[in-house]
């Protein structure tokens, strides 16, 4: 089995093996980003940043406890840009890759292994799927990374070896949606830089579609009627909430001296759209997050919760699941017994799984957030907008996260990496005993509501 045999010798569900590479991957990173190298002091981070650091880089989340540029060394931030790399890709997909590369052959034990990362429908195709995902997801960030560069150097004077640096550490954040900058004010200074801003959000917007919607929309973009259900309600979700959202932050954000306020009506407009691709897990932003007024902070915890897209490199519960969610809730107002999209009925199971991740997501966020009030000093608007992010991989913040206190960045590095594995993968690892029922028992019609 290649690689794969350490982490499938003791571990029998797929979902078990991705728990355990995330973590082990986390584990690794921390031990990297612990050592003397690793900081621009040449001390020791300590084991609380080097882990918050490496958990957030491998679940590409992108909240840190320092300044990524003032703090870690050149090695330190290589050591990021890879965990946010191989944290992007997916555990399992590198390991299948690399699989592939030493024996050219993929095992039955591979090919579900990878399938419960990539979340791909069939396994029948599973290799040439991966394939895939690695050569997409190399060839966006070169493209990304070329497009960055010439304008770090074109427009910002950067020498050309520090301009490809810059360009492709930004590239490699931007299409993984970890959301780490080099600079202390993240992007704010771009504000206005259609070049730099433009680049990342779409960026941030291809990966956070998911690897199938993206193949299915470069096979059949001019016949939209013979998308799949999942192409269609990622496609439309999307767009709804990138309309949605750009206006909300215009309305409220309009007049504010400290964020758009200052800007002219086209730096407006770019800032309030990239404030509304960033939150579905890029992790960015250009204008100043705890600035903004708290009807801004909410929709920033909707659009964070909600993420991006199944099979991407996007955090949240999902858009799909939200869109299925729609079509429940449409369906049982109208008291029809199927719920049916288009001209598709949508499976019993895909309804309880959508159920299941939005109420495991509800729970999770409630829960951290009491913890997290009752071990800090915070407003419940900062607290709730900390958690949310953390859960939802996006990596924003009001600029709290660095003094939360050590209990409060273990409960962050907890929520990210449940947020990065997602709470049923994690729910199902832990369920170590599956056991089929071969018996039915009477139904009782219960009063709801």
């Amino acid at each position: 089995m290649g690689v794969l045999t350490p982490f499938t010798t003791r571990l029998q569900h797929p979902a078990q093996v991705v728990v355990f590479g995330f973590g082990l991957a986390a584990a690794i990173g921390t031990a990297l980003l612990s050592l003397p190298i690793a900081t621009t002091t040449g001390e020791s981070a300590g084991w609380v940043a080097a882990l918050f650091t490496a958990t957030s880089a491998v679940c590409v989340t992108g909240l840190a406890l320092v300044d990524t540029e003032a703090h870690w060394s050149v090695f330190g931030e290589v050591v990021i840009a890879g965990l946010v790399q191989v944290g992007g890709l997916g555990i399992m997909t590198m390991a299948t890759v690399f699989t592939l590369l030493v024996s050219g052959r993929l095992g039955l034990r591979a090919r579900i292994l990878a399938q419960a990362e990539t979340k791909t429908l069939s396994m029948s195709d599973i290799r040439h799927v991966i394939r895939k995902v690695v050569i997409f997801s190399l060839v966006c960030e070169v493209i990304a990374a070329t497009v960055l560069t010439g304008r770090f150097m074109i427009g910002y004077d950067e020498p050309f070896g520090r301009a490809i640096y810059l360009g492709v550490f930004h590239a490699i954040s931007a299409f993984n949606d970890a959301g780490f900058a080099l600079w202390p004010d993240s992007l704010m200074r771009f504000v206005t830089d259609g070049w730099i801003c433009l680049t990342v959000a779409i960026a941030s917007i291809v990966s956070g579609l998911g690897f199938p919607v993206v193949f299915e929309l470069a096979r059949s973009w001019r016949t939209p009627r013979r998308w799949t259900i999942l192409t269609k309600i990622t496609v439309s979700v999307t767009a709804i909430l990138l309309v949605l959202g750009t206006l909300a932050f215009l309305v409220v954000e309009w007049r504010n001296p400290k964020t758009l306020g200052p800007l002219d009506d086209s730096g407006k407009l770019l800032a309030a759209f990239f404030a509304a691709v960033m939150p579905r897990s890029a992790g960015f932003n250009t204008l100043d997050i705890s600035q903004m007024y708290p009807s801004s902070w909410l929709t920033t915890d909707l659009l964070m919760f909600i993420g991006g897209g199944s099979a991407s490199t996007a955090g949240g519960i999902k858009v799909t699941t939200i869109g299925l969610l729609a079509f429940v809730i449409w369906a049982e107002l109208r008291g029809e017994n199927r719920v049916n999209i288009g001209h598709r009925s949508l499976p019993e199971t895909a309804q309880r799984q959508a159920v299941t991740i939005t109420a495991l997501g509800v729970v999770i966020v409630g829960v951290a957030t009491y913890l997290m009030l009752a071990m800090t000093p915070y407003s419940l608007d900062q607290v709730l907008f900390e958690v949310i992010a953390a859960f939802g991989t996006a990596g924003l913040s009001t600029g709290i996260t660095a003094n939360l206190g050590v209990a409060g960045h273990l409960l962050l590095v907890a929520l990210m990496f449940i947020g990065r594995i997602g709470p049923l993968t994690l729910g199902s690892a832990l369920a170590l005993n599956r056991r089929a029922r071969h018996y039915e028992l009477p139904e009782e019609r219960v009063i709801v509501g």
